[in-house]
């Protein structure tokens, strides 16, 4: 039996996911910055982010409060180092 509610954990499981997607996507619509890990690290966010939506209800505040901070910290990592690609990938253009 699923039980999906609708309630917070559906929507940091969403957001995870899509954001998952998006890192994903980025092989083809940018692919001198994308690397083997980021298909592995979506595939992981996607399991992670399904694990959330179904089973999210049964998560207490502090335990959903612990997810949350989990996920936003991926978030910002994956920004830093597509940053990071970004700019090494200008400077070696440049020489």
């Amino acid at each position: 039996m699923l039980n999906i509610i609708v309630e917070p954990t559906l929507l940091l499981g969403i957001m995870f996911a899509l954001f998952m997607i998006f890192l994903y996507s980025l092989r083809f619509f940018n692919p001198l910055l994308a690397t083997d890990w980021d298909a592995f690290l979506s595939a992981l966010g996607l399991v992670y982010s399904i694990i959330i939506i179904i089973h999210g209800w049964r998560l207490d505040p502090i335990l959903l409060f612990s997810q949350v901070l989990l996920a936003f910290l991926t978030f910002f990592f994956c920004w830093i180092s597509i940053r990071q690609r970004e700019i090494i990938k200008r400077l070696t253009d440049q020489l």
